[in-house]
């Protein structure tokens, strides 16, 4: 069985990135001292936050979304959903990274997930239906960049671009840049369009993107041991969600990497970055697209620690996060892998492997899906 790769904090905090735009634009710029007081100004709450802790994450004017009205006889909403009936897992990997350890005991209660990740088309309703902005479309403010000229102040999020020779792995700022004019309607920038994408999962949308829509669709994210056991699909102990093979037979079960990372994509499977939703055989429990295309949302904090002190009854993730990576940023935990993933580098489709992100970043392989509590269905779907 394959070793998982050193680890990499290859997920970083926007605002690098938003930093290096001065360098789009032609401007005179020192990031240091910007990031520095960006970060004094928007992520410290020095008197609320944890000690040792660092910061709190930036917390984006919330903008009113109503949730679905409940209507008890109504059971429409399954819709696109599978019932996870729920049970006891061992959660995590021996052989994976140090924050997948220790593999430990958890017991989870049934629920209904996305039987796929959320579309555009499904995101695009949502908008139109509540005329939301996601946070990659707003401008950023002058008072949150104070020492920024205000032409470099433009939204945008961040896109993988693959570098034109060879680069060192652990240095991920060679692929990723930041992208004026890149969001969920622009993936990879204002010339990308979603034609032809509808059934796509939507990306570029950040954790309170995602929570926005959930709450619309009167659902929820799932939390992170939810997410690992509905993944499994009631398989114990194997490396990826269909097997210990990573090509069965030869053939592709996953939307991933092909080739030598980030430059060398030899697109086997047919998808040089996503595919749409269902494109790959489902898991045992009907779930499409829980390994590889877009990594997703799940509601945790990010801690390394965590699954030394996790409570064995439907965890909910801890209280406050910390990255030894970047100790003054908060994270909530991203799972699934996507297009991107290899097993050079992340290894990120084992269902076991924890990724963490800023809940105020877009990327271009960062979408989600929903869950929600409710009755077992009296026939499963």
């Amino acid at each position: 069985m394959s070793k998982a790769p050193e680890p990499n904090p290859h997920h970083v905090s926007p605002w690098k990135f938003v930093a290096a735009l001065v360098v789009v634009v032609g401007l005179v710029w020192f990031v240091s001292p910007m990031l520095e007081k960006k970060a004094g100004k928007d992520y410290a709450r020095r008197n609320d936050a944890p000690k040792g802790l660092g910061h709190t994450p930036p917390l984006p004017r919330e903008q009113p979304v109503a949730a679905a009205a409940a209507n008890p006889g109504d059971h429409s909403w399954t819709n696109g959903m599978k019932w996870i009936p729920g049970g006891t897992f061992q959660m995590g990997s021996e052989e994976g990274q140090p924050d997948e350890k220790p593999v430990h005991e958890v017991t989870v209660d049934g629920f209904w997930m996305d039987t796929h990740e959320v579309t555009n088309e499904e995101f695009e309703k949502f908008v139109k239906a509540t005329g939301y902005v996601t946070i990659a479309e707003r401008k950023p403010k002058q008072e949150d960049f104070p020492d920024a000229p205000p032409e470099a102040l433009v939204p945008g999020a961040i896109v993988f671009t693959p570098p034109p020779g060879d680069v060192p792995l652990h240095d991920h700022m060679a692929w990723w840049r930041y992208v004026p004019g890149a969001n969920w309607r622009h993936p990879e920038g204002p010339d990308s369009t979603l034609q032809g994408r509808e059934k796509y999962p939507v990306v570029q949308v950040a954790w309170f993107d995602a929570m926005a829509y959930a709450k619309w669709a009167g659902k929820r994210l799932p939390t992170e041991a939810e997410w690992e056991f509905a993944a499994r699909g009631g398989k114990a102990r194997l490396t990826y969600i269909w097997g210990n093979e990573k090509t069965p037979d030869g053939r592709w079960m996953a939307n991933i990497w092909q080739g030598k990372f980030p430059n060398g994509n030899t697109v086997q499977d047919g998808h040089k970055s996503q595919s749409p939703v269902g494109s790959y055989p489902p898991n045992d429990y009907g779930l499409f697209d829980m390994a590889g295309n877009a990594w997703e949302w799940t509601s945790d904090w990010y801690m390394p620690d965590y699954y030394a002190k996790s409570p064995k009854q439907n965890p909910q993730g801890p209280q406050e996060s910390y990255d030894p990576n970047e100790p003054g940023v908060w994270k909530r935990i991203t799972r699934g892998g996507s297009y991107l993933c290899t097993e050079a580098y992340c290894w990120g489709y084992r269902p076991a492997m924890r990724m963490k992100t800023s809940p105020d970043t877009g990327l271009n392989h960062t979408g989600f899906r929903c869950v929600r509590n409710g009755p077992a269905p009296t026939t499963v779907k």
